[in-house]
Protein backbone atom coordinates (compact mmCIF):
# COMPACT_ATOMS: atom_id res chain seq x y z
CA UNK A 1 0.00 0.00 0.00
CA UNK A 2 2.41 2.37 0.46
CA UNK A 3 4.95 2.07 -2.29
CA UNK A 4 2.17 3.73 -4.33
CA UNK A 5 2.35 6.69 -2.61
CA UNK A 6 6.24 7.04 -3.09
CA UNK A 7 5.54 8.79 -6.44
CA UNK A 8 4.06 11.67 -4.48
CA UNK A 9 7.18 12.25 -2.40
CA UNK A 10 9.54 14.30 -5.25
CA UNK A 11 6.96 16.46 -5.71
CA UNK A 12 3.72 16.46 -7.93
CA UNK A 13 3.10 17.25 -11.70
CA UNK A 14 -0.31 18.04 -12.99
CA UNK A 15 -1.36 14.20 -13.88
CA UNK A 16 -0.30 13.42 -10.35
CA UNK A 17 -2.62 16.09 -9.13
CA UNK A 18 -5.27 15.54 -11.59
CA UNK A 19 -4.54 11.86 -9.88
CA UNK A 20 -5.19 12.87 -6.19
CA UNK A 21 -8.20 14.96 -7.39
CA UNK A 22 -10.33 12.54 -9.10
CA UNK A 23 -9.18 9.64 -6.78
CA UNK A 24 -10.49 11.69 -3.68
CA UNK A 25 -12.31 14.84 -4.66
CA UNK A 26 -15.33 13.93 -4.17
CA UNK A 27 -14.46 12.93 -0.51
CA UNK A 28 -12.35 15.85 0.22
CA UNK A 29 -15.68 17.97 -0.85
CA UNK A 30 -18.30 15.74 1.58
CA UNK A 31 -16.45 16.40 4.35
CA UNK A 32 -15.94 19.79 3.74
CA UNK A 33 -19.74 20.24 3.68
CA UNK A 34 -20.59 17.96 6.31
CA UNK A 35 -18.45 20.11 8.62
CA UNK A 36 -19.29 23.65 7.12
CA UNK A 37 -22.78 22.81 6.05
CA UNK A 38 -22.51 25.16 2.93
CA UNK A 39 -22.17 24.06 -0.90
CA UNK A 40 -20.35 26.79 -1.64
CA UNK A 41 -17.60 26.43 1.29
CA UNK A 42 -17.10 23.09 0.30
CA UNK A 43 -16.45 24.11 -3.35
CA UNK A 44 -13.78 26.56 -2.29
CA UNK A 45 -12.21 24.66 0.71
CA UNK A 46 -12.17 21.41 -1.65
CA UNK A 47 -10.13 24.09 -3.79
CA UNK A 48 -8.18 24.81 -1.44
CA UNK A 49 -7.10 21.26 -0.05
CA UNK A 50 -6.31 20.55 -3.51
CA UNK A 51 -4.18 23.41 -4.09
CA UNK A 52 -2.37 22.78 -0.51
CA UNK A 53 -1.97 19.26 -1.13
CA UNK A 54 -0.24 20.13 -4.57
CA UNK A 55 2.49 23.33 -2.68
CA UNK A 56 3.05 21.30 -0.03
CA UNK A 57 3.19 17.21 -1.08
CA UNK A 58 6.84 17.34 0.21
CA UNK A 59 5.57 17.22 3.55
CA UNK A 60 3.56 14.29 3.12
CA UNK A 61 5.82 12.02 5.00
CA UNK A 62 3.86 8.47 4.07
CA UNK A 63 2.93 8.04 8.02
CA UNK A 64 -0.66 7.84 7.19
CA UNK A 65 -2.47 7.12 3.85
CA UNK A 66 -2.59 9.89 1.37
CA UNK A 67 -6.61 9.93 1.89
CA UNK A 68 -5.95 9.84 5.71
CA UNK A 69 -3.68 13.19 4.53
CA UNK A 70 -5.88 14.85 2.70
CA UNK A 71 -8.57 14.54 5.20
CA UNK A 72 -6.71 16.29 7.84
CA UNK A 73 -5.95 19.28 5.42
CA UNK A 74 -9.68 19.33 5.00
CA UNK A 75 -10.93 19.63 8.39
CA UNK A 76 -8.15 22.01 9.15
CA UNK A 77 -8.86 24.35 5.84
CA UNK A 78 -13.10 24.06 7.21
CA UNK A 79 -12.21 25.00 10.70
CA UNK A 80 -10.12 27.70 9.32
CA UNK A 81 -13.19 28.80 7.28
CA UNK A 82 -15.57 28.37 9.88
CA UNK A 83 -13.84 30.84 12.68
CA UNK A 84 -14.00 34.01 9.97
CA UNK A 85 -16.16 36.65 11.28
CA UNK A 86 -18.01 36.45 7.86
CA UNK A 87 -19.05 32.74 7.95
CA UNK A 88 -19.71 32.77 12.12
CA UNK A 89 -22.80 35.63 11.13
CA UNK A 90 -23.78 33.69 7.97
CA UNK A 91 -24.85 30.23 8.01
CA UNK A 92 -27.30 28.34 5.16
CA UNK A 93 -28.00 24.89 5.52
CA UNK A 94 -29.08 22.97 1.91
CA UNK A 95 -29.71 19.42 2.04
CA UNK A 96 -27.62 16.53 -0.21
CA UNK A 97 -30.43 14.78 -2.26
CA UNK A 98 -29.22 11.44 -4.37
CA UNK A 99 -30.10 10.56 -7.29
CA UNK A 100 -31.68 7.57 -8.10
CA UNK A 101 -33.84 4.92 -9.57
CA UNK A 102 -36.40 3.15 -7.37
CA UNK A 103 -38.88 0.73 -7.92
CA UNK A 104 -41.52 3.36 -6.93
CA UNK A 105 -42.49 7.16 -6.54
CA UNK A 106 -43.64 6.25 -2.99
CA UNK A 107 -40.29 4.17 -1.88
CA UNK A 108 -38.41 6.67 -3.05
CA UNK A 109 -39.91 9.45 -1.48
CA UNK A 110 -40.03 7.52 1.78
CA UNK A 111 -36.48 6.43 1.58
CA UNK A 112 -35.39 9.93 0.60
CA UNK A 113 -37.49 11.25 3.68
CA UNK A 114 -35.81 9.10 5.85
CA UNK A 115 -32.18 9.64 4.61
CA UNK A 116 -32.46 13.36 4.74
CA UNK A 117 -34.04 12.98 8.47
CA UNK A 118 -30.69 10.89 9.36
CA UNK A 119 -28.72 13.49 7.78
CA UNK A 120 -30.40 16.00 9.77
CA UNK A 121 -29.78 14.72 12.65
CA UNK A 122 -26.26 14.03 11.64
CA UNK A 123 -25.56 17.36 10.84
CA UNK A 124 -27.15 18.87 14.09
CA UNK A 125 -24.83 16.97 16.51
CA UNK A 126 -22.14 19.01 18.10
CA UNK A 127 -19.14 19.02 15.07
CA UNK A 128 -16.81 17.42 17.24
CA UNK A 129 -19.27 14.30 17.38
CA UNK A 130 -20.31 14.96 14.12
CA UNK A 131 -16.86 14.94 12.53
CA UNK A 132 -15.83 11.35 14.40
CA UNK A 133 -18.87 9.75 13.59
CA UNK A 134 -18.47 10.79 9.62
CA UNK A 135 -14.61 10.01 9.47
CA UNK A 136 -15.50 5.85 10.98
CA UNK A 137 -18.50 5.54 9.40
CA UNK A 138 -18.22 7.07 5.96
CA UNK A 139 -14.81 7.26 5.70
CA UNK A 140 -14.07 3.84 7.49
CA UNK A 141 -10.97 5.21 8.85
CA UNK A 142 -9.47 3.57 12.09
CA UNK A 143 -9.29 5.58 15.66
CA UNK A 144 -5.58 5.73 14.80
CA UNK A 145 -6.20 7.39 12.05
CA UNK A 146 -8.94 10.10 12.95
CA UNK A 147 -6.69 10.35 16.22
CA UNK A 148 -4.29 11.70 13.80
CA UNK A 149 -6.82 13.70 11.61
CA UNK A 150 -7.80 15.65 14.41
CA UNK A 151 -4.89 15.75 16.36
CA UNK A 152 -6.52 14.57 19.99
CA UNK A 153 -5.83 10.82 21.21
CA UNK A 154 -7.23 7.63 20.65
CA UNK A 155 -9.02 7.78 23.83
CA UNK A 156 -10.94 11.03 23.24
CA UNK A 157 -11.85 9.48 19.75
CA UNK A 158 -13.77 6.10 20.93
CA UNK A 159 -15.61 8.49 23.79
CA UNK A 160 -16.58 10.86 20.64
CA UNK A 161 -17.50 8.45 18.49
CA UNK A 162 -19.32 6.30 21.50
CA UNK A 163 -21.73 9.55 22.85
CA UNK A 164 -21.92 10.12 18.85
CA UNK A 165 -23.71 6.88 18.67
CA UNK A 166 -25.93 7.20 22.09
CA UNK A 167 -27.12 10.73 20.95
CA UNK A 168 -27.97 9.10 17.28
CA UNK A 169 -29.62 5.97 19.24
CA UNK A 170 -31.25 8.44 21.14
CA UNK A 171 -32.86 10.53 18.30
CA UNK A 172 -33.79 7.60 16.75
CA UNK A 173 -35.96 6.26 19.79
CA UNK A 174 -37.07 9.27 20.63
CA UNK A 175 -38.75 10.20 17.34
CA UNK A 176 -36.45 12.45 15.64
CA UNK A 177 -35.04 14.40 19.07
CA UNK A 178 -32.24 14.04 20.87
CA UNK A 179 -30.57 15.55 24.10
CA UNK A 180 -27.81 18.18 23.33
CA UNK A 181 -24.64 18.41 25.05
Amino acid sequence: MEEQYWKYLNGMDANLLRELMEQYGQEVWNLAYILTKRHDLADDITQDVFFNAYRNIRLFRGESSIQTWLLSITRNTSINYLRTAFIRKVTLMEWISDLGNSPSAEKEVLEQSFSDDIWRAVMELPLKYREVLILSGKYDLSIKEIAKTLGISEGTVKSRISRARNKMNNWNEGVGTYERS
